[in-house]
């Protein structure tokens, strides 16, 4: 099922430099001209799980959704959009309930019930499967997915992100990691963090992008746009509840349950990526996700790179990605 209303970009002047969204100051931009930015891909909204989601879409063939993370939204995928389609596949970045041009609902921020809108959205957009691409908070997401829904999920692809249980145990038990995602934990307090988030126009949200790169750091431009997609009103709050969810339910019968459920293995070929500067998840931490894995599991370090491969080097990133997703073979 699809919402109606549906609005097509024009194409970006360069290919090989997908358009940035005009650099308006933050507090003053049109959320609609930060969300629905110019480049070769066409946006629309769709219905899933009782929610609206904007995606952006390119290309013919099989179906790759595209999942971002924090700080972000679906344009850090601008490169990887245009090198999916003429690769032959589908492209569809989408953004995460909350976020972007998504709905923003009161409740529904768990890792099950986001898991069940990125799944929707491969049936709302009628296809029977997906290779899902997750980086971040979308990379846990897509964990998630392949164990909830297998049979929607073809192949899964994660960045800078460890298997669930992987992050809860690295969290737990290792100060360097716990120290290393002291955001995560200063999140935990009421109110305060989605203020210090958009305060001074998301300025925090260029510092932790900035801190979180490798030494190919972001363009101004770029971090520009990350910001005045913060401040769009209730943006700050939705993106920060998932991440309350899965500290706080640690000790809870829901976030127990869901631990214990995502003991179940991922069964579908599964790529994992990760920048060896990362400063925010330890490569000791995600690397080893692989246990988890009953089926070709491919590890891939980036050396240089930091928390955003995918965006500081995308024509490696790409190139990784669209290699594997071609194997018709990948190995263990």
């Amino acid at each position: 099922m699809t919402v109606p209303e549906t609005s097509a970009a024009p194409a970006s002047p360069d290919p090989e430099r997908p358009a940035t969204p005009a650099a308006q100051g933050p507090a003053g931009a049109s959320s609609t001209a930060v969300v629905r930015a110019d480049g070769p891909w066409t946006h629309r909204d769709v219905a899933a799980n009782g929610a609206r989601f904007h995606i952006a879409e390119m290309g013919e063939g099989p179906l790759v959704l595209l999942l971002h993370g924090f700080p972000q939204f679906w344009w850090t995928w601008r490169h990887q959009l245009p090198a999916l389609a003429e690769a032959g596949f589908r492209a569809v970045a989408m953004d995460l309930r909350g976020v972007g041009g998504s709905d923003r609902t009161p409740r529904g921020y768990d890792p099950a019930n986001l898991a069940l809108d990125i799944t929707g959205v491969i049936r709302s957009l009628g296809e029977p499967d997906a290779a899902l691409v997750g980086h971040d908070l979308g990379g846990y997401l897509a964990w998630t997915a392949a164990v909830m829904r297998p049979k929607l999920v073809r192949r899964l692809v994660v960045s800078s992100m460890p298997h669930p249980r992987r992050w809860r145990s690295a969290m737990l038990s290792d100060p360097r990691q716990s120290a290393a995602s002291a955001h995560i934990w200063g999140f935990q307090r009421p109110w305060l963090p989605e203020r210090r988030l958009v305060a001074d126009d998301a300025a925090l949200v260029g510092r932790l992008i900035r801190e979180w790169s490798g030494p190919r750091l972001p363009d101004d431009e770029a971090v520009e746009v990350y910001r005045r997609a913060m401040s769009i009103p209730s943006t700050a709050h939705c993106s920060i509840e998932p991440y309350r969810w899965m500290v706080r339910s640690m000790a809870r019968p829901d976030g127990v349950q869901f631990n214990r459920r995502m003991k179940r293995p991922v069964r579908v070929p599964t790529l994992h990526l990760h920048g060896s500067l990362d400063p925010v998840m330890r490569t000791r931490s995600a690397a080893g996700s692989g246990e988890y894995v009953e089926a070709p599991y491919r590890w891939r370090l980036f050396d240089g790179l930091g928390h955003f491969p995918h965006e500081e080097d995308p024509v490696a990133f790409s190139a990784e990605l669209i290699s594997w997703l071609k194997d018709t073979e990948p190995d263990r």
